[in-house]
């Protein structure tokens, strides 16, 4: 038994063997017939080590999977724009495919590629699909080396080539990477709606040709690829050197953190809040049907139950929440006077956010909306009254509200996902002089309940999907008089901008100037109407 298994061992070693002698074989005959005489292969090590001066003058074309993104795996890509631009049964499909992709792209990659291409793009709207600007370059920027970025953002011009369609990568690359080129496969289209086939290699000849030819000669030209992946003859054509990522390079590479972005990612879409590897998406696809028995039955809780016993079962069912406030709060809230109702300010992470509030305080609030769908509005446990938009219209329906008791209101006037704070509306401001901010903060587990392209009357129902969700509150002191527009004879502006820059301290965000209008032209391209 025994020399059984070294004999398994000495022939799984000996085939080892041979399979990386072909590589190399098939590596070096690709290298061969791109005019090799004038071309000057590297490692990656090498290219890492050269200074800034060096490279500056020198323009760089990288291969975006092979060299600046750590990940070796196209699916979870593929699975974001099958989920996000063509539902879920479009992302079942792929992933009941995918062990079959797995095993053609060994035998030929273009293959591969070309099948999940086919599904995930073939009936989707040409002018509808705006995944690659809203979602796919956070998941990017996520999944870049930052070893290899910091080599890239050091040259002075940049190419990127990539096997993705281009609509995939090209907001990605010219946004963030600031390219000055982006050579991908183009799709083709009939009647303005992908047909799911990838066009010839030939148009990023004719790209790369085009950005070359004032320089021709006298330029040099770097180029970056991967061991492990094709060789695209066009790239190596235009290079004068050639450095070369293996895997083991890439795999102890960091991620490029979030400070290192070379410009904020404030805004992106999308439902899926986790990294759609295989395994990911099979948990997925598993919890939904539970997910959704789940939410349901949070509902109910939230709608039937009295506060007290709802925290209790609410926590059990996996929605946590921390929440701290001053001691003289309580007392503080007591004493007001009960002719007026206090204005709760906070900032604005979920749909439930007001929710909350009035959970943690353990009464009915008036929730003040800028948008909400109906659905949402008709299951929600509290009142919801939505503004009008018209400033004085809007100031005596606030002022109505406080009349009658305690009113919540998010003054960014939609939600942001990542920790950042629009800018406060300032109608608050002028309306009450009895304002206590409130912070908060939510993380979502599976899938993010916001959107600004879906359907809006399905954000409850991915929000509560979530196997467990976690959020902290911080509710701070009643603003004192010499901080608000009627005693202390501020500007609504000074009070807003100190409300907003109190709460960014407290969660430890940034403030922006960035407005509601901002984010839907971003990510939607319209102006957020409900």
């Amino acid at each position: 038994m025994a020399g059984k298994i070294s004999n398994m061992k000495a022939l799984f070693f000996m085939s080892k063997t041979l399979i990386r002698r072909i590589e190399d074989h098939l590596i070096q005959g690709k290298l061969s017939n791109v005019h090799a005489s004038h071309l000057k292969f590297h490692k990656y090590s090498y290219l890492a080590h050269r200074s800034s001066e060096e490279l500056q003058n020198k323009t760089f074309l990288f291969h975006v999977e092979g060299a600046l993104l750590k990940s070796s795996s196209l699916f979870p890509y593929f699975m974001l724009v099958a989920f996000e631009a063509g539902g879920l049964l479009r992302a079942l499909v792929l992933f009941l495919l995918y062990p079959f992709i797995s095993f053609l792209c060994l035998v030929c990659e273009e293959v591969g590629l070309k099948i999940m291409v086919f599904v995930c793009f073939v009936g989707i709207e040409k002018e509808s699909f705006g995944i690659g600007r809203s979602v796919l370059p956070k998941f990017f920027l996520e999944d870049v080396g930052y070893e290899c970025f910091d080599v890239v953002m050091r040259c002075g011009r940049k190419v990127g080539v990539t096997n993705l369609p281009q609509v995939m990568v090209e907001c990605f690359l010219r946004d963030y990477m600031g390219v000055e080129g982006v050579v991908g496969r183009d799709l083709k289209v009939f009647c303005g709606y992908y047909l799911g086939l990838i066009e010839g290699k030939k148009a990023a000849k004719v790209v790369l040709n085009k950005i070359f030819e004032e320089e021709k000669e006298s330029a040099h030209v770097i180029g970056i690829g991967c061991f492990n992946m094709s060789f695209d003859h066009q790239l190596f054509s235009h290079c004068k050197e050639i450095y070369l990522v293996s895997e083991a390079e890439k795999k102890n590479w960091q991620v490029l953190p979030r400070e290192k972005y070379p410009k904020p990612l404030i805004f992106h879409d999308g439902r899926l809040a986790f990294w759609p590897t295989p395994l990911a998406t099979l948990v997925m696809l598993m919890w939904l049907p539970f997910g959704l028995f789940l939410s349901i039955i949070r509902v109910i809780v939230t709608l039937l139950f009295p506060y007290k016993i709802s925290i209790i079962i609410l926590v059990f069912l996996g929605m946590r929440a921390t929440v701290s406030w001053p001691n003289s709060f309580t007392n503080a809230v007591n004493n007001e006077e009960k002719s007026r109702g206090i204005l709760y300010v906070c900032n604005h992470r979920t749909l439930v956010d007001p929710i909350y509030v009035s959970i943690i305080l353990k009464k009915p609030i008036n929730a003040v909306t800028y948008s909400l769908s109906k659905i949402t509005e008709l299951f929600s446990p509290i009142k919801t009254v939505r503004l009008a938009r018209k400033k004085e219209e809007d100031s005596k329906m606030i002022e109505k509200l406080l009349s009658q008791g305690d009113v919540v209101i998010c003054p960014e006037g939609t939600t942001c996902r990542e920790p950042y704070l629009l800018r406060f509306s300032p109608l608050f401001a002028e309306t009450s002089d009895v304002i206590v901010p409130i912070a908060i903060d939510y993380q979502v587990s599976m899938f993010y309940g916001t959107t600004a392209s879906g359907l809006k009357c399905l954000d409850p129902v991915f929000l509560l999907m979530n196997p467990t969700t976690t959020s902290s509150v911080k509710i701070f002191e009643k603003l004192q008089g010499d901080l608000t527009c009627g005693v202390g004879k501020k500007s609504k502006f000074e009070v807003a901008n100190y409300v907003q820059a109190k709460i960014a301290q407290a969660l430890g965000f940034e403030c922006t100037n960035l407005t509601r209008k901002d984010k839907y032209m971003i990510l939607a391209g319209n102006e957020g109407k409900v």
